[in-house]
């Protein structure tokens, strides 16, 4: 088989090599995944430049997000079968409710291969079904951002309460991938979206996803002022941006909201205005992607809403290396897959 590997390159980088290695098999307790479709997350970027944990010291197969169909299981699998689609699950051990400390840094890193590659050996518990409604390109593109996204949204389970409906305001942080999956969802959901961005052609791009008003945050500093000022607040701010975002982030969300906070963009040294946090009753909390169970109700949800995933490109798996550059391009909007196999649907 083919596959891409991450190996130790000058500056504490690493270098990403196509290699030709046999097809492995699967062990007790495994299964192999024939791989149709791999998709970049910005943290695959900080692997790549080694600053994400520490990596392999020979060589790592990258990526967390992949799609494909299972093609062999080892002794005692019993939940999986030849010939059923599925996608990977981001952290190991990570079955329902809250996460424990045994979660590690996810697929594609430090001594776990990913799923960049021909095929991949994985334990059972480490997929779920992909979405029936998407083809298994689309699919590659839930298990981070999708179900980042949908944890933002609902908390870890047991979920919330209450959930989202036309009667609340979600805000989102830019246009990555995790904030267009909350847009995608929390429409779902019913719920009034509002979003930032500078880039007058990501404006247009949010409208047409349904968003009821975009900010500039260029223009306008004060943007979390502003939504507040414009919505009453948001009872849940998606904030991917980094500590940086923060003080707007409490100054937009509602009285009694929540700022979920998730990303690896920006850890600025900052003191938030805890204050005003204090004064709205408010709350933030840190999202690390989700459970196996939650990745389960988000397939559901995607399957039930018909909800399908922006994608900005597919690249074909022997340009897996300007799939990293495109991902990390000011131009792009919305998932960048690389398309392992061309005969996958």
């Amino acid at each position: 088989m083919n596959r891409w590997t991450l190996t130790p390159g000058a500056g504490g980088g690493h270098e990403l090599t196509l290699q030709t290695a046999p097809v492995p098999e699967p062990g007790p307790g495994q299964i192999r995944v024939k791989v149709h479709a791999a998709a970049m997350n910005y943290r695959d970027a900080l692997v790549r430049d080694g600053h994400y944990g520490s990596t392999a010291a020979s060589e790592l197969v990258p990526l967390s997000d992949g799609a494909g169909v299972v093609d062999a299981v080892g002794a005692g699998v019993e939940t999986w079968t030849a010939g059923d689609r599925v996608i990977s699950v981001y952290f190991q051990g990570w079955a329902d409710g809250a996460p424990g400390p045994g979660k590690g840094l996810g697929l594609g890193s430090g001594t776990e291969n990913g799923m960049l590659a021909e095929y991949a050996i994985l334990s059972a518990d480490r997929v779920t079904a992909a979405p029936a409604t998407l083809s298994l390109t689309e699919a590659a593109t839930l298990p981070c951002a999708g179900l980042t996204a949908w944890t933002a949204l609902l908390g870890n389970r047991p979920y919330n309460a209450r959930q989202l409906d036309a009667d609340d305001t979600v805000l989102v942080l830019g246009t990555g991938g995790v904030s267009l999956f909350a847009v995608q969802l929390a429409r779902a959901f019913g719920a009034q979206v509002w979003a930032t961005t500078s880039d007058a052609g990501k404006r247009e791009r949010l409208s047409g996803l349904g968003v009821a008003g975009v900010v500039d945050y260029t223009d306008v500093p004060s943007w979390g002022e502003h939504v507040f000022a414009a919505t009453g607040g948001a009872q849940i701010v998606v904030n991917s941006a980094g500590g940086r975002s923060m003080d707007q982030s409490i100054a937009a969300v509602a009285f009694g909201g929540e700022i979920a906070y998730m990303g690896l963009f920006d850890f600025a040294d900052v003191s938030p205005d805890l204050l005003t946090l204090m004064s709205k009753t408010a709350s933030i909390r840190g999202v690390a992607v989700g459970s196996v169970a939650a990745q389960n109700d988000l397939v559901a949800a995607v399957d039930q809403w018909g909800v399908r995933p922006v994608i900005d490109e597919v690249v074909p798996f022997v340009d897996a290396p300007s799939a990293y550059e495109r991902h990390l391009s000011k131009d792009s909007f919305g998932k960048v897959v690389i398309q392992v196999d061309a005969a996958g649907s």
